[in-house]
């Protein structure tokens, strides 16, 4: 029988660090959590689960995965955030692989809770995901707050059934907040690159963004919560290409 390790950064979870945990405990032979200081209860609460608990200087989403991953005790680990939790079928499908494990990593959809909204358009729905994997053949990589996990060459991989819930937004306060914090990191390692903005991209890659999403991606259908996701995500990019603007005007 496979040993699997889960490992799920935190940072002020408190609403959600129960739930994913939970959902872990009948597929993981341990669990790991790396907080980032957090003030509110995130690590009473898993220390009454009986966590592994680790405290970690946040020096970004990647950096910390890759921490997180280096605690893992067993090869093969499946990596959550605090906001989301195994469907019983994807529970089951790890049960399985478990048992008769044939793949080096393993890919599943991630499913996405709405201020109590299950979205399945707007490109948001299947967000198929690596999340499941020999922590020997990827790491995490990308660019923050992006992250992906990159695997080496010839690795095997295998699409497991059953999704991944995210809870992601009670409120929509809380996704606007979310764009802001994200495209300013997102800014700042554009210029770290040394990507330029222009006004090309200030005016059509929000416009493109919306259209893909609302048009293309069918995400009128989840109706009004559809058009703001939309809405948002295409203000979140012009946000992304003013920030980088600004940064380089100060140079």
């Amino acid at each position: 029988m496979l040993k699997l390790s889960a490992v799920i950064i935190t940072l002020n979870e408190e609403k959600n660090i129960g739930r994913c945990i939970d959902s872990l405990k009948n597929v993981a032979d341990e669990i790991v959590v790396i907080d980032s200081f957090s003030t509110d209860r995130t690590k009473e609460i898993c220390l009454g689960k009986k966590v592994r608990f680790i405290d970690n200087k946040f020096d970004g989403h990647i950096e910390q995965k890759n921490f997180a991953l280096s605690q893992a005790v067993y090869p093969f680990v499946l990596s959550l955030d605090a906001d989301e939790a195994l469907s019983l079928e994807l529970e089951k499908s790890i049960l399985e692989i478990k048992a008769n494990t044939l793949f080096d990593a393993y890919s599943m959809n991630r499913l996405t809770n709405y201020c109590g909204q299950w979205i399945r358009h707007g490109g948001w729905y299947p967000d198929t995901k690596i999340r499941l994997w020999n922590k020997e053949k990827g790491q995490w990589g990308g660019v923050n707050p992006h992250d992906k996990v990159i695997l080496q060459k010839n690795v095997t991989v295998h699409h497991l059934k059953g999704d991944l819930l995210h809870y992601s937004f009670y409120t929509k306060q809380q996704h606007i907040e979310q764009i802001i914090k994200f495209n300013q990191i997102g800014a700042r390692a554009l210029f770290k690159k040394g990507v330029k903005s222009s006004l090309f991209k200030l005016i059509f890659n929000p416009t493109a963004r919306f259209l893909k999403m609302y048009i293309l991606k069918l995400g009128f259908l989840d109706g009004v919560f559809g058009f703001f996701i939309s809405y948002k995500s295409a203000w979140g990019n012009y946000l992304k290409y003013k920030m980088l603007r600004d940064l380089w005007r100060k140079v």
